[in-house]
Order: C-alpha cells, then sequence, then structure tokens
C-alpha cells in the first residue's frame, strides 16, 4: 500500500493511493496514519481494503508528511561510501546516529525556508524507515517485522550551524522545514529490497544527486537492530538513512540553496517531492 495524509497541516486526513494513482479517503477505517495503525496486523487489515470501494478526494489536496506521531526523528550521518569521500570524511566503524527536532517535518511539497543567519543550507536525499511496533534488543534477521514501511526524507542541513560553530550537528539539521517526509508510507511488503533503490535530487532541473541505496555501508535490517540496542524504537519514529554524494558542501566551490530555488527529489517506487526554498522571516 501506499498511504497518504492529505489536507491542511494539522488537520491532515488518512488516505491511500489506488490503481489509478488517485487518493481515496481511509478515515472510515482508520483515525489517521500513525501510532497503533502502523502496526503490522493492522496495516494487514487494511490492506484487504479495495480502494475502489473507498470515496475519492477531489482536486489536488496538500500532502502532509505521511505519517504522524513521531515520538524520534532519527538520522545517520556519513553512511554512503562515496558521500564519505566526497566530504573528506573517513566512512566510520560504527553508525554515526543524530536527532532531528520532530518540529522541523513538513509535508513533501512544502516550502523550504531558509533560516536566518543561513548561508549554506544544504539538499541530502534520503531513505526513510518508519517503525511499525516496538522494537527493542532485536537482531538484524527479524529487524525488517518491526518496520511499517518506507518513505522518501529531504534532510536539509545548514552546514555553518553543523559544522562551523560548537556542539552537535542537531541544530543544523533541525530548522523548521528540514524535515519533508513522504508522499507516501509505502508499506514493508511493497519495498522487497531497500538496497535497490535509485534516488536522485535536482535544483533548478540539474541533477544534483543520482545515487542508490546499494551503496550504503549500514543497511536498513542493520541499522534497525543497532539502534534497537540502545533505545527503544516505537511506532512513527523515523530512521533517516544518509545520502549518496553530490551534496552542495561537496562540489568544489560549495553550492548552496538560495531563496527562488526549487528543489525535487524521489526515490524508486517511494514517489517524489517538490520544494520552493523561500527566506524564513
Amino acid at each position: 500500500m501506499k498511504l497518504v495524509r492529505y489536507g491542511e497541516a494539522g488537520s491532515e486526513r488518512p488516505g491511500v493511493i489506488g490503481a489509478d494513482g488517485k487518493i481515496r479517503d481511509l478515515s472510515a477505517h482508520v483515525a489517521d496514519i500513525g501510532g497503533a495503525a502502523l502496526d503490522p496486523r493492522s496495516l494487514a487489515d487494511l490492506s484487504r481494503i479495495d480502494p475502489a470501494t473507498l470515496p475519492p478526494v477531489d482536486g489536488s489536496p496538500r500532502i502532509g508528511p505521511c505519517v504522524t506521531g513521531t515520538g524520534k526523528f532519527i538520522c545517520i550521518g556519513l553512511n554512503y561510501s562515496d558521500h564519505a569521500a566526497e566530504t573528506g570524511a573517513t566512512v566510520p566503524p560504527e553508525p554515526i546516529i543524530f536527532m532531528k527536532a520532530t518540529s522541523a517535518i513538513v509535508g513533501p511539497n512544502d516550502d523550504l525556508l531558509i533560516p536566518r543567519g543561513s548561508e549554506k543550507t544544504d539538499w541530502e536525499v534520503e531513505l526513510g524507515i518508519v517503525i511499525g511496533r516496538q522494537a527493542k534488543y532485536v537482531s538484524e534477521a527479524e529487524a525488517l517485522d518491526y518496520v511499517a514501511g518506507y518513505c522518501v526524507v529531504h534532510d536539509v542541513s545548514e552546514r555553518a550551524f553543523q559544522t562551523e560553530r560548537s556542539g552537535q550537528w542537531t541544530k543544523g539539521k533541525s530548522c523548521d522545514t528540514f524535515g519533508p517526509t513522504g508522499p507516501w508510507l509505502v508499506t514493508e511488503d511493497e519495498v522487497p529490497d531497500p538496497q535497490k533503490l535509485k534516488m536522485w535530487l535536482t535544483v533548478n532541473g540539474e541533477f544534483m544527486q543520482d545515487g542508490s541505496t546499494r551503496t550504503m555501508v549500514f543497511g536498513a535490517s542493520y541499522l534497525v537492530s543497532y539502534l534497537s540496542q540502545f533505545m527503544s524504537l516505537l511506532p512513527g519514529d523515523i530512521i533517516s538513512t544518509g545520502t549518496p554524494p553530490g551534496v552542495g558542501m561537496g562540489m568544489k566551490p560549495p553550492r548552496y540553496l538560495k531563496a527562488g530555488d526549487v528543489v525535487e527529489l524521489g526515490i524508486e517506487g517511494l514517489g517524489s517531492q517538490r520544494q520552493q526554498v523561500r527566506a524564513d522571516g
């Protein structure tokens, strides 16, 4: 299934994408796409509903973040060998973990705001893993049984905030609108191998990133298992798994986003995003 949340921010409704590519309303069957609805048993119940029997959604409504109730937005740094090389970093022996504030989460096509004082706002297309049920001390072999599905995440980063000021990376990753998520939550059963997905990103129509999840250092099952050794992963938690090469900071000279730019990005089978860039305030 391709699950979607549509409507004005804060008032989204649950839906599913039908065979015709249009949104069908799911609100008679589930309150929202989050919490207990992400449990594999609940998703199995939803999968038995024929989308053609559901009310169609008229027009072209705003698409919201594909999951609600996210308690943790966990990001993995330098998880693509070719991206580590372009930044001059060494591939880490264990995953680099940092958090992105959940207040950064927005819809996939909402405006991307450059924060005040920013001169180095950068782009990063990433595969997102959405947890479906509580995972604690799970093995790598069973890890994907705890995954509700996958989505596109744009891990927007302010590089000066992230690396040139003291402290951790979080403040360079958590500005408002720095976490566009969706358009869909594609359930785990429709993604046979999360390590074989093409991914891309353009700025003003120019290809910047053209990669594949096959070059991830630590794959999806490893990351879920690894993180579950240190913290309980809960329904709705998102793991953003790192980015392939082609980010602005790796260019010579570096190139960053400015007001008026348009960023588009996507992952094979998971849909695409489009953001208009503008200054915040």
